[in-house]
């Protein structure tokens, strides 16, 4: 009797064991370089409106360099190809003709992790409506899963935080490749040299009134990173240092970081009294338990070279902060 109901039980486990691996599904590893999307679509729908349409929203310039440079680099490719390893690409954008009018948006559908768009519409006219009244959403989707993925390449080697959390109370996830080249001050200049130039970030606090709301954020963003690159970043000769290109309006924009309320600024800096410039990508970050903002603030010097990918690496460093 006790063998009896040994083998069923045995059995029972066995069965579930089946269904459980049956409803397991691998998927394997994405592939592709940051901030590159795989747009499958017809080659008619590419070279006619429909592709103007993706590549006026997918390719428009980013916010704050001095050269325009796509947000996004694509390539495009028929359906019929969409097949085997091509499959792994981790963002992509479908076009599907003849389908009911829909946007929608597949994780891992393919690979993992992966973000794939899928916009359909009867005719050319019902795709373009959907990728003009969807432009945020999916550019969005498609930058989170560039951001994380540029984190978690940034994770295989991090380098030690932790003068940061003793001084600031703030933790932040950059590259060993990084150094610390001056802390004073509860101020942080952190450093990578590149073959060009270098990628920079600067970590410091000020008084939660030292930035107003509304139309003066700006206003106050600019004077608090001038009066701070005046102070800390000089040039190598005597009266340079890092201020903000005047002739070059910065773009703010309300944003949420480490779940607090943020500015994120984007300009161009300059170093007064010479001839360096570059871009920058500037984060106030709301502390109100500690009455304060926290700044967080990534430029890049490369000259003649692109540098959308070095703003954005910064970028994806600063999103990784945790403030104790």
């Amino acid at each position: 009797m006790i063998k009896n109901s040994l083998t069923l039980l045995l059995i029972i486990t066995l069965f579930f064991s089946c269904n459980d691996k049956k409803e397991q599904r691998y998927v394997s590893a994405s592939s592709g370089n940051i901030n590159s999307i795989v747009v499958v679509a017809d080659n008619l729908l590419w070279e006619n409106k429909v592709g103007d349409v993706v590549r006026d929203v997918l390719a428009a310039p980013v916010e704050g360099l001095s050269n325009e440079e796509a947000q996004f680099t694509m390539s495009q490719m028929p359906p019929a190809v969409f097949t085997g390893f091509a499959k792994k690409n981790r963002t992509v954008l479908k076009i599907e003709k003849g389908k009911e009018a829909a946007t929608k948006i597949a994780t891992d559908a393919y690979a993992r992790p992966q973000t794939m768009v899928v916009i359909s519409g009867q005719t050319n006219a019902e795709i373009i409506d959907q990728i003009n009244a969807n432009a945020e959403k999916i550019i969005d989707a498609f930058k989170k899963t560039e951001v994380t993925e540029r984190q978690r390449r940034t994770s295989k080697s991090l380098f030690d935080d932790s003068k940061l959390k003793e001084a600031l109370g703030v933790s932040l996830q950059f590259p060993s490749a990084y150094r610390i080249a001056k802390a004073e001050d509860d101020f942080f200049w952190i450093r990578r040299d590149i073959e060009t130039g270098n990628v920079d970030l600067m970590v410091y606090d000020v008084p939660f009134s030292a930035i107003r709301k509304g139309d003066s954020a700006v206003v106050d963003v600019v004077r608090v990173r001038d009066s701070v690159g005046k102070i800390h970043i000089e040039g190598a000769l005597e009266g340079t240092y890092m201020s903000t290109e005047p002739a070059f309006t910065p773009f703010i924009n309300e944003v949420i970081v480490d779940n607090k309320a943020s500015y994120e600024t984007r300009g161009l800096w300059d170093l007064k009294n010479a001839y360096m410039s570059g871009p920058f990508i500037n984060y106030a970050i709301e502390d109100k338990v500690n009455n304060r903002y926290v700044i967080v603030e990534g430029y890049v010097f490369a000259p003649s070279i692109a540098k959308r990918d070095y703003i954005f690496e910064l970028e994806s460093i600063i999103k990784s902060i945790a403030i104790q």
